[in-house]
């Protein structure tokens, strides 16, 4: 890998197209190195993921909506829609917006945690989208998205959003713009400006995240993968973009991230280096918020210490800054206390998760969340008694550098009303690469098969694992079969738009 500085530059300095980012970016993207067959294997298995949890969202309303408003955009020789028979083509834009929402809607697919905060399986859906209405083979798809998943995962080594509130969609757009060119097999300076527009149109707040969270959660991945096709296509008419777009004095690290002075070092690969940051991400056995994996693996490990909850007088949890203050109470956020609060919300609240793991020793992507269940009297008096606090070593541990040091856990401290304690703490969930029980191809088989149990036929399943196992293979014109499609009539049909 190699290290590129980046900082502001005033416009007297012309920088040259060769010393900014975007350009460096591009240079990966079009970099025809081979994928590795480990690498290739992982795509598989996120591919498979990102199918678990669309199938297991397609009736549920963001999904719904936005599925609607893409088959209100039919196109011949189109891409395919997640619940939806694959001989019915929608434009790609609109694929990969219906698309993104089903994968996001859930919060149980792919993540990767350094300096910001991301979820790389969201490139998946506008890349595979365009490999379809373009008619690639499952080898380019897979050189795509290595190419979107190093990019996002290198910038969110590097770059942090979350200090200055921008949404991490910031560093997906060109990530996903430059999967499609990987794809489609653009020339640098087309990927280049491609990269710029994504970035460009890219950057929004994190209000989003915050406070009453509602369905643009899952949409503003979805957008962010219509965004990255809309550019791709322009660029390759000829049209350019806002230049330089990360390093200008008027442009997003001068006004949006760290100003003026700022100095960043993000990683890239260098000439005819592999992509393989997908092995570094690592995704969720549980539909809830990353920092919330272990912290559910080890609730089931404690509630078999305590004897009766009802005799807890509190539990403080100690944890890393990012837990403490956007799903913990340091976020200030009443809503994260509120047993008549959304999913969306109820996914960012650690106290909450942590209740209701403890009381029930499973965790269930709807059941859990069920509003008759936060409700739950014993729940709610639970739920109170539960804090968070930062301890500098788990911040320490989440920004670490070394995969052995990097942690998203806990240590968790129950004080019962007799004065006695029962402490425990767990660095990384069982499924991490890391943990007790890491995630291979047989768990991504599972976890397709429970969540998309009672939703569509087993002979759909299987067909559907069997074409994407075979992906490596798979001819042009062939990635329709990617596609999961549900029973006649059983698709939702929700409330009329413009569309």
């Amino acid at each position: 890998m190699i290290l590129h500085d980046v900082k502001v530059h005033p416009s007297k300095d012309n920088l040259k197209r060769e010393d900014q980012l975007a350009w460096k970016i591009a240079g990966v993207a079009a970099d025809k190195v081979a994928v590795q067959k480990d690498v290739a294997e992982m795509i598989v298995n996120r591919i498979i993921d990102n199918a678990s949890v669309a199938i297991a969202a397609i009736n549920r309303r963001p999904v719904v909506s936005a599925r609607d408003m893409a088959l209100g955009h039919p196109a011949k020789g189109g891409a395919t829609v997640f619940g939806v028979a694959p001989g019915k083509r929608v434009s790609p834009e609109w694929a990969a917006w219906a698309n993104g929402t089903a994968v996001r809607e859930l919060d149980m697919h792919d993540t990767f945690l350094a300096a910001d905060y991301s979820h790389p399986g969201d490139n998946i859906p506008p890349v595979l989208a365009v490999a379809q209405a373009m008619e690639k083979s499952g080898r380019d798809l897979i050189r795509g998205l290595a190419t979107g998943y190093e990019i996002q995962i290198d910038l969110v080594r590097a770059i942090c959003l979350h200090a200055h509130k921008i949404d991490h969609i910031a560093h997906l757009c060109p990530a996903q713009a430059a999967g499609i060119g990987t794809l489609l097999g653009l020339k640098q300076d087309v990927i280049y400006q491609a990269v710029q527009q994504a970035v460009h149109v890219s950057f929004t707040t994190r209000q989003s995240r915050k406070g009453e969270i509602s369905s643009w959660k899952a949409y503003a991945p979805a957008h962010s993968g219509k965004l990255a096709v809309e550019a791709v296509d322009r660029v390759m008419r000829g049209e350019g973009a806002p230049s330089p777009i990360y390093e200008g004095e008027d442009s997003v690290i001068a006004w949006l991230l760290d100003g003026p002075d700022a100095h960043y070092q993000v990683p890239l690969p260098g000439q005819g280096e592999a992509k393989r940051a997908i092995m570094d991400s690592y995704t969720k056995e549980h539909s809830a918020e990353y920092q919330s994996q272990a912290l559910i693996d080890l609730a089931f490990r404690m509630r078999q210490q305590i004897a009766d909850l009802e005799q807890i007088e509190k539990i403080v949890i100690h944890t890393s800054h990012h837990t403490h203050y956007v799903i913990g109470t340091g976020a200030n956020d009443p809503q994260k206390m509120d047993p008549k609060a959304s999913r969306e919300t109820l996914d960012h609240s650690i106290m909450y998760i942590f209740a209701v793991a403890l009381q029930d020793g499973r965790w269930h992507h709807v059941d859990s969340y069920a509003p008759r269940r936060a409700g739950r009297a014993d729940t709610v008096r639970l739920w109170h008694k539960i804090e968070t606090r930062e301890d500098p070593e788990w911040t320490r541990r989440y920004r670490a550098t070394d995969p052995n040091e990097l942690a998203f856990g806990a240590r968790i401290e129950v004080i019962m009303k007799d004065g006695s304690t029962v402490v425990d703490e767990m660095a990384v969930a069982n499924a991490h690469p890391l943990g007790a029980k890491p995630f291979s191809r047989p768990d991504y088989i599972r976890k397709f098969q429970v969540l998309s149990d009672g939703i569509i036929s087993t002979r759909e399943a299987n067909r559907f694992l069997e074409a994407v196992q075979e992906l490596p293979r798979l001819p042009a014109g062939e990635l329709h079969r990617l596609n999961v499609a549900l029973p006649t009539g059983t698709l939702a049909v929700g409330k009329p738009g413009i569309f």
